[in-house]
């Protein structure tokens, strides 16, 4: 078998394999790590065996999801396969984010029964964003309503037109038995899945046509990657353009990142063999994609790196986890330079400089320690201690700051408590670390209460952390209900004092302020404006004001929620040249703040859900109704394969805690949903005031 060292660097692939809920992306990772001969056998998903290698986690296993993105290398035909296995379900959205941020390319998966999914959009939305090249597999279509053409269809209508075949099926759902690839037009094909190879032939009769006119429309899509092919082909037509022409253009288009080549078949079987030729023929090395851009951070100029060994080194971390053997594991991928074990590195996003352990390439859960990691590749650091997701790590005489990763803010929240004294401290311990890991998730000491309140995506994120803190932290927990994470903010606007004047023999107190308050844009948080004009407020006044001003709005004032989008501009004021100092100018924001809200006309804001439910038809109109009943407003409504319905609608998150079970008993289990925040918006004043007035009679 190749190792590292014998693969030149553009023969390395960083790929992430990206999907929908149950579409079939980790089984696809198993047939791959199969084919290639990392694994003896293909573990299954569900069920009591050894489970998936990438589902290596407990609950992965007992729910049959994904949960952590896991990393596997493995070697086809030459060329380095680093593959990030990632969830599909909504509340692990963070685990995608992090892992598009470092890959080159994506295999995005689909259900061949169901086409395109909710969370295929979603996940499809988050690798544009990136700009990750990326092909199609077509799963499961061997299976009773599996259609490679139906769910072809589904990618035109809701993702991309740009997505051509580069393979075509044999047979129909049952009846598969291999394909035939439209480059080579050659067949392809197995007796059984399990077939140790692929037995090469010519193109059965009856789908010659079919084959040839898939071919043309590849090779005047292949020919647009270059004059010269353009030329070509208007001059000698289709047969002008050669396999290795074809392959050219086709690879071009691929990495433009706006066309899809499409392939499909049963993740497990043999098959997968094409999907690695495809994979390792079209998606990026890592000398593909571009320079990678940051600023130095001594002069704030633009810099960049390219994906070379003698550049100085650089590299991003985007993924953190807890090892029980040797402790906290950070993924990185360096994108110049070269990493070695016992080096000093800087990190530019703390200023700190940190020894670099050792370093392993991972397999799951399993470990290899190697030496070094050069440019373009990816691998796990142990012993940084004060590096997390996000942060870059570059040679400390040539630093640069790469763009970090921006994560939403949880919408859900329950309350949590340690059941015994023993467990209080392990508890601490426990959120700690998992706060680490997972930047989705967030932890905090509610002031007036005392209790613990965790914040994550979604009730499945919290109900999974729960579980690990018990299993892997031996921690025994009480848990209260869910709570949402309203905000408050201001309609209007008002110009209020703020004056805390205190004589107590001696020397007193006095600041006195006079601030504007008024809404700002949406999203755009707290924003502080001195407009201070001939030292009516000294300088070193003014920065205790604002600290003053934002702890008020972080505890809110209406019904204890953080206010947010509010502009504050400090215009005037009073001091006193014995009695004035930084608290008392610090109290006088405080009060400003708490009266300045009052008047500015506060709401409520709650976070709102993106909803989207597939269901059969026949429940239809008790699901619309049920989402009516919620406070939801119908978006839309679109027909999905196999006569199913997918309902798309916006519903505050205070309706939708245990919609999962709601659903499922309302439709006799044949409908699902996925959720994730869209926005946040003003609450309706009889919801507003019943909040309010839960809050004041805790």
């Amino acid at each position: 078998m190749a190792t590292t060292a014998d693969v030149p660097l553009k023969d390395y692939r960083n790929i992430g394999i990206i999907a929908h809920i149950d579409a079939g992306k980790t089984t696809t990772t198993e047939g791959i790590l199969y084919r290639t001969g990392i694994n003896h056998k293909i573990g299954e998903v569900r069920g009591d065996g050894d489970g998936a290698t990438t589902d290596w986690m407990a609950q992965e296993k007992e729910r049959g999801i994904t949960i952590t993105s896991a990393a596997v290398t493995c070697f086809w035909k030459g060329h380095k396969i680093n593959i990030i296995d990632t969830p599909g379900h909504i509340d692990f959205t963070a685990e995608v984010e992090r892992s598009l941020r470092v890959l080159d390319g994506a295999v995005t998966v689909f259900d061949g029964k169901m086409g395109v999914e909710a969370q295929s959009e979603t996940v499809w939305r988050q690798a544009n964003k990136y700009g990750v090249p990326r092909i199609c597999f077509i799963n499961k279509i061997n299976q009773t309503g599996g259609d490679f053409y139906k769910s072809l269809q589904s990618i035109h209508t809701r993702l991309s037109k740009n997505a051509l075949p580069v393979h075509l099926p044999i047979g129909f759902e049952k009846d598969i038995n291999g394909l035939v690839d439209l480059v080579e037009m050659k067949a392809y094909t197995y007796t059984d899945y399990t077939d140790k190879a692929l037995v090469e032939g010519e193109i059965p009769a009856d789908m010659l046509e079919k084959a040839t006119n898939a071919r043309a429309l590849l090779v005047e899509a292949a020919v647009e990657a270059e004059d010269e092919l353009m030329d070509k082909f208007f001059e000698g037509g289709v047969d002008a353009i050669t396999t290795e022409e074809l392959k050219r253009g086709l690879r071009k288009r691929v990495l433009a990142g706006d066309f899809y080549l499409v392939s499909g078949g049963d993740g497990r079987g043999v098959i997968v063999e094409k999907l690695l030729d495809i994979m390792t023929d079209y998606l990026p090395s890592p000398l593909d994609v571009d320079a990678i851009w940051g600023t130095n951070p001594k002069t704030g100029d633009e810099v960049s790196r390219k994906p070379d060994e003698k550049e100085p080194m650089a590299a991003l971390a985007f993924k953190l986890a807890t090892d029980p053997f040797v402790g906290k594991l950070i993924f990185v991928r360096v994108y110049s330079g070269k990493l070695t074990a016992g080096s000093y590195v800087l990190n530019t996003t703390t200023g700190e400089k940190e020894r670099v352990g050792r370093i392993v390439r991972m397999h799951a859960d399993k470990r290899e320690e190697i030496d070094s990691v050069s440019a373009g590749d990816i691998a796990a650091v142990v012993g940084l201690k004060g590096t997390f997701t996000g942060h870059t790590l570059t040679d400390p005489a040539h630093p640069i700051a790469l763009e970090s990763i921006v994560f939403p803010d949880p919408p859900v929240s329950i309350a949590v408590e340690p059941k015994t004294k023993a467990d209080q401290e392990k508890m601490g311990i426990a959120l700690q670390r998992l706060a680490e890991e997972d930047p989705t998730f967030r932890v905090h000491t509610d002031e007036e209460t005392g209790q613990t309140i965790m914040s994550g995506m979604g009730e499945l994120h919290l109900d999974i952390l729960i579980d690990r803190m018990k299993r892997e932290f031996n921690v025994e927990a009480n848990v209260g209900e869910p709570q949402v994470a309203f905000r408050e903010t201001i309609r209007g606007t008002a110009e209020v004092q703020g004056k805390h004047a205190k004589q107590s023999g001696g020397r007193g107190q006095y600041g006195d302020v006079w601030v504007r308050f008024e809404p700002n844009e949406s999203g755009k948080g707290f924003e502080f404006i001195d407009e201070i004009k001939g030292g009516v407020v000294p300088q070193e006044y003014r920065m205790p004001v604002q600290k003053g001003i934002l702890e008020t709005l972080n505890g809110g004032v209406i019904a204890g929620y953080p206010v947010v989008d509010v502009k504050a501009t400090l215009y005037d004021g009073s001091y006193h040249d014995v009695d004035s100092s930084e608290l008392a100018f610090s109290l006088a924001g405080a009060i400003a703040a708490r009266e300045g809200i009052k008047q500015a006309k506060p709401v409520l804001l709650e976070p709102v859900m993106r909803v989207e439910v597939t269901t059969p038809e026949d429940f239809m109109g008790d699901i619309i109704g049920d989402l009516n009943s919620r406070r939801g407003r119908i978006d839309a409504m679109e027909d999905l394969m196999g006569g199913a319905k997918l309902i798309k609608a916006f519903v505050p998150l205070a309706s939708m805690f245990g919609y999962t079970g709601d659903i499922r008993s309302m439709s006799q289990g044949r409908a699902a949903s996925t959720m994730e925040l869209a926005q946040y918006e003003e609450v309706p004043p009889n919801v507003a005031a019943e909040i309010i007035e839960k809050r004041s009679s805790k």
